[in-house]
């Protein structure tokens, strides 16, 4: 074997060796497309909304790997179910591509119970939304604070923030229904308090102005200072006077801050030109 390719010339062996390394060359390039399928592709099938279990074989079955990328939470959903596909439905892709899956929960994750206290009835809904729970009963209790919330409870007793709870939890809400208890409450005091300022407080306890009576050197009545109000804070005898929300304060304003008299429990006298 040796002596026939030696008694060849030089050029006729280099020439066989080149046309042998073709050859291997395209022997190789043809395995390997057959063995990539190189050129082709398949259309996705849409997977979610079944189950891991059915996703994975319907896949496989066409050529494609799964995996599981993500998971997340949703009540509304079968446990381990296909919530996204990546790539997603119908697109065309290589055969043996791998598609990505996020799949439902089987059971809630645990987070901590937000505070809700104090907040608006608006607010705590939207906040219970925000962290994936539900709302549950509205009880009301008489408080001036309407719509506000007293207390958050959990299974029929008060939770605390921070408490570790499954996300889809009923969550009831305790509010003030705007009333207050049977006897109302202390009027607050408004003396040196600017019509502004006054109001805001009035608003948050359900308490509006009756009659509102600016001096002749007041320009802006929003920054003006109440130094009088019907009725006061302490009655004559120095005890409390009780209001209720729905009833209405009458006050009277001047442009500079009033000093307080020595005796807090007695109205300042109104000037000559506001009675």
């Amino acid at each position: 074997m040796f002596k026939f390719i030696t008694s060849k010339p030089l050029w006729v062996n280099m020439l066989a060796g080149v046309v042998l390394l073709l050859l291997l060359l395209l022997l190789f390039l043809g395995s390997l497309a057959l063995l990539t399928q190189h050129g082709k592709t398949m259309k996705i099938p849409s997977v979610t909304g079944l189950s891991f279990d059915e996703a994975r074989k319907t896949l496989q079955s066409q050529g494609f790997e799964v995996q599981i990328q993500d998971s997340v939470y949703n009540d509304t959903m079968r446990p381990l179910q296909v919530v996204k596909q990546f790539p997603e439905a119908d697109n065309q892709v290589k055969i043996n591509r791998t598609i990505y899956l996020t799949i439902n929960r089987s059971q809630a994750p645990f987070i901590q119970m937000p505070n809700l206290v104090s907040m608006s009835f608006r607010n705590a809904e939207m906040i219970l939304r925000q962290y994936g729970l539900k709302l549950g009963d509205t009880i009301f209790k008489p408080d001036f604070a309407r719509n506000s919330v007293l207390e958050q409870q959990y299974k029929g007793a008060a939770i605390k923030p921070g408490t570790q709870i499954q996300q889809g939890s009923a969550i009831a809400l305790v509010l003030g229904n705007g009333i207050g208890g049977g006897q109302g409450f202390i009027v607050p005091d408004l003396f040196g308090l600017t019509y502004l300022q006054a109001k805001a407080r009035l608003d948050s306890m359900g308490i509006s102005f009756g009659a509102v009576v600016p001096g002749k050197d007041v320009r802006d009545s929003a920054e003006a200072f109440i130094f009088w109000q019907d009725p006061p804070q302490l009655n004559e005898d120095g005890l409390p006077n009780r209001i209720r929300p729905g009833q209405s304060i009458d006050i009277k304003l001047q442009a500079q801050r009033p000093a307080r008299g020595g005796d807090s429990t007695q109205q300042a006298p109104a000037p000559s030109g506001y009675q």
